[in-house]
This record gives C-alpha cells, structure tokens and sequence, in this order.
C-alpha cells in the first residue's frame, strides 16, 4: 500500500484517529494548522535568540518536518521545530567571537552525529546509548545546558526593557498553568503577543526607552517597536538579507573544532529529546515503535545538518505537538504533512519574518527567562522520573563538578589556541566522571531516557 494513502475515517468523539488514518481533508487541514500555532511561539524564539533568522527557521522547520515523516515511514507522527538544546553553545561561540557561520557549521556538524548515532540506534538497538547515557548524566547535561543560558538573560535582553521582561514573564507562567487546554501549550506565542502588545502602549503612554540593544555597546533611546522593517519587507520571496552581525541570512557554514565542541553537547539532548518522544508516540497510539528509534534520530539529525547548511535552525521533535495530540487523539501523519506546507509558506512571507524580528528585547528577556530555567529543570525532571537515587554517591558525586564546571563557565586551558570550557567541558567531566566511579551494581543506569521539553 502506498505510504500516502490513509484510510478516511470519521470518529465518534474521543476516538483515536491512527497515523495510517485521515479525517477528512477539510478537518485534516484544521488539525495541520493547530500544530502550527503550537509550535509557532519556540519555533521563532530560538532563532531570534540564537541570532539567525526566524522566516528561514519556520521554512525549514515545515521542509524538516516533511523529510522526518518520509525516512519514519509515516509511522511516527512529529513535527520537527528549532530546538533550544544549542542555544547555549551558541551563545558562547558568539561570546568567543564566532559568527553565524561558525555557528551553523558547528551545529551542522553536531546534527551528522546524530544521524550517525541514528544509524548506530537502527541498526545495534539503543542499548549502547542507555548504557553511555543514563538518566543520571542525561539529566545533568540538560540541566547545565539550561542554567549556563542564565547569563545571556541578566546581561543582554533582560536589561533592555525590564518592566516589559517582568511583565512578560508573568503573564507567561499565568499563561501556562492557569489556562485551559491548548491555549496552555500556546503560552509562549501568546507572551509574544502579549508583550508586543505591552511594548507599543508603553510607547504611547511613555516614550522612547534609553536601553542598550542586542549587539550595541553604547545606551540609546529608541522606540520599543519599531516595524520599519516590516514596511519595506515583501509579502512574497525566500528568506534573503544580513544578519546582525553581517553574514547573509542564507549561508554556508564554517567549521573550528573549539566552536564545534562547544555545541556537541546538545545531541545528549536531542538523542533524549527523540527517544522521549517516539515513546510518547507509542504508548498514546499503542504501536510498536521501537523499531523506528533509531530512524527517528537519524532523521532529526539529519534535518539538523541540512537546515544548518543553508543558514537555518537546529531542528527538534517538539513537545508542544505531542500535547496537541494527546488533547485532538488525532495522531494522523497526514495532519502533520499539511502542518509542514503550512510553516513553508509561512517561511516565503518576509514581512511575516520581519514582524518576528522586530520583537522588543524586553518582550524576549520575559520568555527566556522562563524558556531557560524550563530547559534546565527537565534535567531534574528526568531524574525524578526515572528514579535516580541523590543517596548513592556515584550519582551524588559523579555529577557534581561537571555540573558545575558546565554552569559556572570554567575553563580549562590545553593549548595556546584551545581550551575547553562551560557545556564542553562540563558534559565531558559528568560523562567521564560518573563512569569512572560506577562500577554497574552500585550505579543508577535505568534506561528510558524521557523527552526534554523545549517550551510549554
């Protein structure tokens, strides 16, 4: 049977629809664009925040999603948006003087691991990855990860609108806990709007605000939205331009092993991030879907080098998505094929990209500061949820100073012209560390590595 033929179905209420299924095409098409907005918010965060362009994220993102479907054979309904795992690798390349080519080569070659690692899944099973990566260090990596972002908060988007930050961030976490259902799970699209929103009526009510822009070195004062921009974008193109810091928005990579090593980190994540979510998949549409772990890795590797070639995003399968799911109890991959068509077209909108990249400082200081300690907490989640005991001192010890080395940025000097320093070496020191002190009957090394969720 054709892979892109599904069996037309029309449920009663609550009934499951199956990836091999379809409502039809007019629901089908509802249900596409609701994965859209969910996980539009995060999908344009991230690269903002990264520094590359939002418009050719969400246009890769739908391409992404497309090529996941295809190499998982339909079986694993997911759509794949911009992953935060490298946000902080990012953020010391740049502070080490890197651009956003060093960037995306770096993260393009971090996304050819994981297909590898992919490969290495399908073909030998995920026993060797339980066994290298336990919860324990699964956990720590995600959360050193998380908590070394806390600086690029304090000291560059929080600082340029600090009312509009608080503000943000409050109605952020309101947002996600205290709404109902999917607006929840959209909680970070609407602290966009909301913050928008609040940034124009402190305009009109206050003025120009005197702050330090992302990338400037001097206070100015300057309008907190400004869509002149957005006015000379077109409606219709591909993503085209500069960059801040100069390099064309459709770029080829650049390649230093110091940057590329910053960034490695982030496949730990991912490979959790894939493996959480294929389980997610299967226990909520009761498949097998053991045999597509590995092929669902290596696809979201493989997304991840190809959009990083072009210039693009880091890509993820995302959370958010899975909670659509779970609410809808339509799993139908033909749903997620429209959501990818969707994000294509919405990427070939430059002024649609050109709003996103007007978003306030402050308005991004508010959802980073929540985004971040998020990201950094799903490491202790996944400690909770996989009952790693602190009592046991390989856990206790083994993990400490590389969780600290990672979070606290130290460095260690090799050479004149290499060191290694914050996540690179902090993943090394937890991964080195807690296996050497382990000793397998004393170690905590349960396998199930869960899902680390991006945003809300």
């Amino acid at each position: 049977m054709s892979m892109f033929k599904w069996d037309v179905v029309e449920p009663a209420p609550g009934e499951p629809v199956a990836p091999s299924q379809r409502l039809p095409w007019g629901k089908t098409i509802g249900v596409g664009a609701q994965h859209v907005v969910a996980m539009f918010g995060a999908t344009f965060v991230f690269p903002l925040v990264m520094g590359l362009d939002p418009n050719l994220a969400i246009m890769f993102s739908g391409i992404c999603t497309i090529l996941f479907l295809l190499i998982t054979a339909n079986k694993v309904p997911s759509y794949l948006g911009t992953s935060a795992s490298f946000v902080a690798g990012v953020a010391a390349i740049r502070a080490q003087g890197g651009d956003s080519a060093d960037v995306t080569g770096s993260i393009m070659v971090s996304g050819l691991v994981l297909l590898a690692v992919g490969v290495l899944v399908h073909f030998g099973g995920s026993g060797l990855i339980h066994t290298i990566l336990p919860p324990a260090v699964t956990g720590a990596v995600v959360m050193l990860i998380g908590f070394n972002l806390a600086p690029v908060v304090a000291g560059i988007y929080w600082p340029q609108d600090q009312w509009v930050a608080l503000l943000t961030a409050t109605f952020m976490v309101c947002a996600a806990v205290l709404l109902p259902g999917f607006w929840a799970r959209i909680a970070v699209l609407l602290a966009l709007v909301f913050g928008y929103l609040i940034s124009w009526l402190f305009d009109g009510i206050f003025g120009p605000i005197n702050s330090v822009l992302g990338g400037a070195t001097e206070a100015t004062d300057h309008d907190r939205v400004s869509w002149t921009g957005v006015k000379a974008a077109d409606w219709i193109g591909f993503p085209s331009g500069q960059l801040s810091d100069g390099v064309d928005v459709v770029h080829g990579p650049s390649f230093s092993m110091t940057f590329i090593l910053l960034v490695l980190p982030g496949v730990i994540a991912l490979i959790a991030e894939n493996t959480g979510h294929v389980k997610a998949v299967a226990e909520m549409t009761g498949d097998d879907l053991d045999p597509y772990m590995g092929r669902a890795i290596g696809a979201d590797g493989f997304a991840t080098a190809l959009s990083s070639a072009f210039g693009g995003s880091p890509t993820t399968t995302y959370a958010e998505n899975i909670g659509v799911m779970g609410a809808t109890k339509v799993y139908s991959t033909a749903a997620y094929y429209v959501a990818g068509a969707v994000a294509i077209l919405l990427g070939l909108c430059p002024k649609f990209g050109a709003i996103v990249n007007a978003t306030p400082g402050g308005v991004l200081g508010g959802i980073t500061v929540v985004l971040y300690g998020m990201i950094g907490l799903v490491g202790a989640k996944i400690w909770v949820e996989n009952g790693v005991d602190f009592g046991n001192p390989v856990n206790m010890v083994g993990l400490a100073g590389g969780i600290i080395a990672g979070i606290g940025g130290v460095t260690l000097e090799i050479t004149d012209d290499f060191s290694l320093s914050g996540i690179a070496l902090g993943t090394i020191m937890v991964i080195v560390y807690f296996h050497i002190v382990n000793r397998g009957s004393r170690g905590n090394t349960e396998t199930g590595a869960h899902e680390v969720t991006k945003a809300l």
